[in-house]
């Protein structure tokens, strides 16, 4: 009993459902290897009743958590509704050009309406206008006025503030206060888009995978001739460097960095002035080789011989001295990026002396801030200047192509995606250890699809740590992805609230949900997407807990509802009638993780797991479910008049689907670009590592040929495909705004 309350003082599950009708036991041992990760020693049971004391100690004692959320026009929290009467709140404002409200004191004696509270100790007291019980407030239909703050509130304007309280007799407290308005942006209309890897798209201009030119010529052709509003991505975060590279876009070294790899080389504007032309010809030559070998003789994508390429111009380009404006340019980059751009350039730095793995440094060097890597620091300056120097000019890049997005009239632009995790050796973990569980890693428990469960090698964030740093590593990840943003995907959104976390050395079956402070993760993601004016969406395919869709909605995070599993689960089983689909989703047919549509339609992703031995039943029984599953939707979509072109067409089956999403309410439709040529290849098959060429393949058509971006452009099944999408005059709006929907 004690190692339970303990663990649930501390946000750690002792069981879980993966079920409605389920209950799961976490071993003990695993919930003492997670306590230890969070800095609790549960190893004996003196340690347990020790350990808990001290928690339900500090509990009763303290005033305030470490981070308070507001949002604005909303009923206060119990972390300031339940402090004591005569305590005085000051706040300091985030901008030191604003005014900051008076200091603010909680009155005594018992309005009316009498209201009854608790504070921390349990105490009894009475408070002008606050809320009798916050989940009554959470419950308020958007209808309906939310009740007053209290007489003595004075909301400060929305931004992450320090708070700090004195309460009668003495007793102070200091902590974060987040102020955020009540839900994220929402799209500006109801619009489509592409979903693309941006490696697998090569142009002609590209030096062997896809690059941030050709995304903003993507972006500004699809929107003028196609009528897109958004291109969505894979993450392109900084990745760990080596031979070979992990190629997975969600396995990175850091995510508050993007990918050198990625920068369009002619681009940069000190390229021109180089003087050794020789050597950046035979570069390009070596790249148009590296290309063609792709594109025309069937090898697969190589970031790593990309990036050396890539590599030996950037050093001839730093060779060019900038001009005043682009150092004056360059210099507030540094200044707004500060230290944390630092350390992520230190570490590029050191990881091309000592390897990429911060772990085998030596030792002096595995702490960020010791007097060796101070030593380093200077020693390795003009590496250092390097990696920042690339850090800029990715991030310029990334500007241009969300101004080329915007000025081909898209609605959103550029969606970026952020990863739910970076790789232990990686930037981000050497320069955060702090921050992160030593010894953990994230995964997934056992599912119907999996019942060996996940465990993606990723550590996860300390929920304590960045609460009580006020959520600084995440709101300066957020504001780094979001700069160049139309939109956020969040990949496993789930993880805003818990995530599964796995000890070192065991099964995934043997781990357990860590939870986090999901008002605040929320309210943090809220507030910075405000501040860009991007909306964000987040992948909530899985397990997913009671609650976290409503949750999600509720404060403007779409969600992403994909076609093959939208059926009436909690009825009949079938597809799930377009009308009944929720509004506030990214609807899609497929994603990078599952079949191509083609695939799918034809059973060849059956025949690609049973060739990789993945399948868990004979061939013949797959193939079979497979097909019913395929034809039962067909049937549906051929019932309610969507598939014109009779059974027996693939890419009539194509267009079909994609009919049926436009039939839903969702606000944002997204098209996975390979299904628009009839590739049969998925990106990425989970389960497999080098069985099979995941995150290194171009995109191609129905055949396998490797399609080039202008090729695409122009492609005739691409065009039939995005007829599905053109306005025809007096053809009615098939989702008009007025549908209203539940998620099943």
């Amino acid at each position: 009993m004690g190692l339970s309350r303990l663990a649930a003082l501390h946000g750690v599950a002792t069981s879980y459902s993966p079920s409605a009708d389920v209950t799961v036991s976490v071993p003990d041992d695993t919930v003492v290897a997670v306590l230890a990760a969070l800095g609790v020693d549960a190893t004996t049971p003196e340690a347990v009743r020790e350990s808990l004391a001290a928690a339900e100690s500090s509990a009763r004692s303290r005033l305030l958590p470490p981070t308070v959320v507001v949002w604005t026009g909303e009923p206060l929290p119990g972390a300031l509704t339940a402090l004591p009467p005569g305590t005085t709140l000051e706040i300091s404002l985030e901008d030191p050009g604003s005014a900051p409200p008076p200091p603010m004191r909680i009155p005594a004696g018992r309005p009316d309406p009498a209201v009854s509270l608790r504070d921390a100790a349990g105490g009894r007291v009475d408070l002008v206008g606050a809320v009798a019980d916050p989940a009554d407030a959470e419950g308020t239909d958007a209808g309906t006025e939310a009740p007053a703050a209290p007489a003595w509130w004075t909301e400060p304007q929305p931004g992450v503030h320090q708070l700090a309280v004195r309460a009668p007799g003495g007793r102070s407290a200091a902590g974060t206060l987040v102020v955020a308005p009540p839900r994220a942006p929402r799209p500006p209309a109801r619009s489509h888009g592409f979903l693309v890897q941006l490696y697998s798209l090569l142009s002609a201009r590209s030096w062997g995978m896809g690059d941030l030119g050709d995304l903003a010529d993507l972006a500004a052709w699809s929107g003028r001739a196609l009528g897109a509003g958004f291109v969505q991505l894979n993450p392109l975060h900084a990745a760990v460097p080596g031979r070979p590279t992990d190629p997975s876009p969600y396995r990175p070294s850091s995510r508050r960095f993007p990918d050198p790899v990625h920068l369009r080389i002619e681009s940069v504007p000190e390229y021109g002035h180089v003087t050794d032309r020789a050597a950046l010809d035979d570069l390009r030559q070596d790249a148009a080789t590296l290309s063609d070998t792709v594109l025309n003789k069937g090898a697969l994508i190589d970031r790593d011989a990309v990036w050396e390429l890539k590599r030996q111009a950037l050093e001839l380009v730093r060779q060019v001295p900038l001009t005043p404006g682009r150092r004056a340019a360059y210099c507030d980059f540094l200044a707004e990026q500060g230290q944390a751009l630092e350390d992520h350039a230190l570490w590029c730095a050191l990881a091309e002396v000592h390897g990429p793995d911060w772990h085998g440094w030596p030792a002096g060097l595995r702490d960020p801030r010791s007097e060796e890597t101070a030593r380093a620091r200077g020693e390795l300056l003009d590496r250092v200047d390097f990696h920042c120097r690339l850090a800029w000019l990715t991030d310029g890049q990334l500007a241009a192509a969300q101004r080329a997005a915007l000025d081909a009239g898209m609605a959103v632009g550029i969606v970026h995606d952020l990863a739910v995790g970076v790789h232990p050796g990686g930037a981000d973990a050497w320069a955060q250890q702090d921050a992160f569980a030593h010894g953990m890693s994230v995964g997934a428990p056992p599912d119907a699809f999996n019942a060996r469960g996940q465990d993606w090698g990723l550590p996860p964030w300390r929920p304590d740590v960045l609460a009580a740093s006020g959520y600084a590593p995440y709101r300066g990840l957020l504001r780094g992805l979001l700069a160049h943003a139309g939109a956020l995907r969040i990949d496993h959104v789930m993880g805003l609230f818990r995530l599964w976390w796995v000890p070192e050395g065991r099964p995934p079956t043997e781990g357990t949900y860590v939870t986090h402070d999901a008002e605040a993760m929320l309210a943090v993601l809220v507030l910075e997407a405000h501040r860009s004016g991007a909306v964000v969406m987040g992948e909530d395919l899985g397990t997913v807990e009671p609650g976290v869709r409503e949750a999600l909605a509720r404060r403007g995070v779409l969600g992403t509802s994909v076609l093959w599993f939208e059926r009436d689960w909690a009825g009949t089983g079938r597809p799930l009638a377009p009308e009944a689909w929720r509004e506030d989703c990214l609807a899609t047919v497929t994603t990078h993780d599952l079949p191509s549509t083609a695939a799918r339609l034809t059973g060849d992703h059956v025949t690609l797991r049973h060739r990789l031995g993945l399948l868990t039943r004979p061939l013949g029984q797959e193939l079979t479910a497979d097909a019913a599953d395929t034809a039962e939707w067909l049937a549906h979509l051929a019932r309610i008049g969507l598939l014109p072109e009779g059974e027996g067409d693939e890419e009539g089956a194509v267009r079909a689907v994609h009919r049926f999403l436009l039939r839903t309410p969702a606000r944002l439709t997204g098209v996975w670009l390979p299904d628009a040529l009839g590739d049969r290849r998925p990106q990425n098959l989970p389960g497999t590592w080098d069985q099979y060429p995941n995150w290194r393949l171009p995109i191609a058509d129905a055949e396998g040929h490797p399609v080039t971006l202008e090729e695409l452009a122009v492609a005739p099944r691409l065009h039939r495909l995005m007829e599905v999408f053109r306005p025809r005059a007096g053809r009615p709006d098939p989702a008009p705004e007025t549908h209203r929907s539940t998620h099943p």
